[in-house]
């Protein structure tokens, strides 16, 4: 995993994007990601030039994270996520009971409230 660099999202990388987040079952409009590119909003993570992962945030709010079906399990996500909170200082996620250990294993306060957990990661209260 060495090659990975995790950067800002372009705006002509929005179709490598939406192919992550659909392999993810993730729902985003090619609008929305279109937007979060322009705003610097989209982390990607790139191997030698293509996007094998992307985190999309609002504000501090983690809307959603995915990687390459095939890369999966590589650390990838967990470069990601790691990369946008040293950015923002703090990330709120939600997310369902399935994905609770990669959340968990970040450090993520998880609160079992509503269908969804919520996980809030502050790296000031550390």
């Amino acid at each position: 995993m060495s090659d990975i660099v995790v950067r800002e999202g372009t705006p002509d990388e929005l179709v490598a994007v939406m192919r992550i987040l659909d392999a993810g079952l993730l729902e985003a409009t090619a609008e929305e990601i279109r937007e979060t590119l322009a705003a610097g909003d989209c982390l990607v993570a790139d191997d030698s030039g293509r996007v094998v992962g992307a985190l999309v945030l609002d504000g501090d709010y983690v809307d959603s994270v995915a990687v390459s079906p095939s890369r999966r399990g590589r650390g990838i996500g967990t470069t990601l996520v790691r990369d946008a909170l040293a950015r923002r200082g703090r990330l709120v996620a939600d997310f369902d009971e399935r994905v609770r250990p990669f959340y968990e294993s970040l450090g993520f306060d998880i609160d079992e409230g509503g269908d969804q957990l919520r996980g809030v990661r502050d790296e000031s209260s550390e």
